[in-house]
């Protein structure tokens, strides 16, 4: 019994951040069979595999497990592991502080989930527009379990971003300055800020609904005064800056992970992590391009239509540098790297179309349809999980001591390559044509029954992908070639550290004299400014 006592007990970071990655990847199997559930129900018109409130509970669930108890968790995860690690610390800031947030986490996990049993989950949608989530449209408790669960997991969140923060900023090893952090540390600290402005405004809106529902406050209640526009534009401030809260520590862990298999310094250090700031920046002012189709003016509209082209600038700078990092170098095609290369593909469709979405008209004619789901799954899934995959694959070994199996790699790779391209591509046509999306049927039209059976056989094919990538995980921890300490000749300071790494992390912790201080260890011939590429 020590084993487990120690683990639920811990304050040591790397235990924490392994149990938020498990966590998340247990809900990442609730959440992928309830995504299956939704495609058996739209494989073909006029199915009735889920009843109408059953379905609606389901694609509620699916949406709110996926981003806050799979993405954000995992996340998190990464950081909590890797940050201090990367930065030469011994442990988080406030290591309880670290504690309190991943049982804050799993808290509100349950509560979203014991909804079920107490009357019915939530069904208006991971939105939970208003009025239908008010109590006249939406009377059983389930609503409640959903905004109480989001109040823990978004307080928790909140807390870890201040502990990232304050890591960061107080704990760097000597000679590590700002602008020699570690890409993925970078990112995971303006996130941080990020997580501190869009956090609030959820948890404002999710005070003011529970008020709503039972104190009978009518904040969004037009028959007493109050306006469910006033729902959106809170919802919407949280969650457009939320996007990027899901995707900008997986653009670090590309920037980490794509130099060290090409060989290469990252192209242009100071355009991306300053573009990382801008997208930070930039986030705060686009919420209104998903509130298009609500009558705010024809000037409110226009400024945040040119925001939303805007912010693709500097997206697109990283998207660039990735490629011209990888332009000349000695590419190691690991499983980790083509997860890097195929997320640079997948990612840049998402952005793509959600460009589209800038553009007023084609957001009018596009919105609610499943072009908006397609668009959203490329970005999330294409770029979010993609990055994930490419840094499990990469920091495995150094979790777990062991590598993971490449020929089940490849397999794992191809299989949720083919089977998200598969799902959601198709979608893109879908909406075209005018199919909506929300809707539990739909009727026997002219090229829809062959697209959603498309969708539905290609997420039965990601669903074994996924399944391939588990299977590596428990045999790899049972059966793994040992990794030793850096199996990848890679150049920051985690992989100084034993594999796994011991509970003060370093026995010393090596001179930073640069962006890559293992380099310089490897290479003490070489000047500094060889190893921060020549800038």
């Amino acid at each position: 019994m020590r084993g487990p006592r120690l683990w639920l007990s811990t304050v040591d970071h790397k235990q924490i951040g392994v149990m938020y990655m498990v966590t998340a990847l247990f809900f990442f199997l609730v959440g992928g069979i309830e995504a299956m559930m939704m495609r058996a129900q739209l494989s073909l018109p006029n199915l009735t595999v889920l009843a109408p409130e059953i379905y609606n509970q389901v694609f509620t669930m699916h949406g709110t497990t996926m981003i806050f108890l799979v993405v954000m968790p995992v996340l998190i995860g990464f950081g909590v592991y890797l940050v201090p690690l990367m930065i030469g610390a011994s442990e988080m800031a406030f290591p309880r502080l670290n504690a309190l947030t991943f049982w804050l986490q799993v808290c509100g996990g349950f509560l979203l989930y014991v909804s079920f049993l107490a009357g019915g989950a939530p069904d208006a949608g991971w939105f939970s527009y208003a009025p239908l989530s008010e109590k006249p449209y939406s009377p059983h408790p389930g609503l409640d379990y959903w905004a109480l669960g989001l109040l823990l997991l978004g307080f928790g969140t909140v807390l870890a971003a201040v502990n990232f923060i304050v890591t960061i900023a107080a704990q760097r090893a000597p000679g590590m300055t700002i602008r020699r952090l570690p890409l993925f540390a970078w990112m995971t600290l303006v996130n941080s800020v990020l997580i501190l402005f869009a956090l609030p405004a959820l948890n404002a809106a999710l005070v003011m609904l529970l008020s709503d529902r039972l104190l009978q406050a009518h904040f969004f209640d037009p028959a007493h005064g109050g306006s469910p526009v006033l729902w959106q534009h809170y919802f919407w401030i949280f969650g457009h800056p939320e996007v990027y809260i899901m995707v900008l520590p997986a653009f670090g862990m590309i920037s980490e992970i794509i130099p060290v298999f090409s060989r290469k310094p990252i192209f242009g250090y100071g355009f991306v992590a300053a573009s990382t700031v801008a997208i930070a920046f930039l986030s705060y002012g686009v919420w209104v391009h998903h509130m298009f189709a609500v009558a705010l003016g024809r000037v409110f509209i226009s400024v945040f239509a040119a925001l939303s082209m805007l912010i693709a600038v500097p997206t697109g700078v990283k998207i660039f540098a990735w490629a011209a990092t990888l332009v000349g170098g000695s590419i190691r095609f690991t499983t980790s790297m083509l997860f890097a290369v195929a997320f640079l593909l997948e990612f840049t469709i998402g952005g793509l179309s959600g460009v589209a979405f800038a553009t007023v008209p084609i957001d009018w004619e596009l919105t609610d349809t499943y072009f908006v789901v397609a668009h959203f799954h490329y970005v999330l899934f294409g770029g979010t999980a993609f990055a994930l995959f490419a840094g499990a694959y990469y920091w495995f070994p150094k979790i777990s001591g062991r590598l993971l199996n490449e020929t089940m790699g490849r397999w794992n790779f191809w299989l949720v390559v083919i089977g998200f391209n598969l799902t959601f591509f198709v979608q893109h046509f879908l909406g075209l044509m005018g199919m909506p999306r929300r809707v539990y049927t739909y009727p026997n039209l002219p090229g829809w029954a062959p697209l959603n059976l498309i969708s539905t056989f290609g997420a039965v094919i990601l669903g074994f992908g996924s399944l391939v990538f588990i299977c590596n995980i428990l045999a790899s921890l049972a059966f793994g070639a040992r990794a030793g300490n850096d199996p990848w000749d890679a150049w920051t300071l985690e992989w100084a550290a034993a594999s796994p790494p011991p509970p003060e992390n370093f026995a010393q912790v090596p001179a930073v004299r640069s962006r890559r201080p293992l380099w310089d260890l490897k290479h003490p011939e070489l000047p500094d400014w060889a190893a921060e590429g020549g800038d």
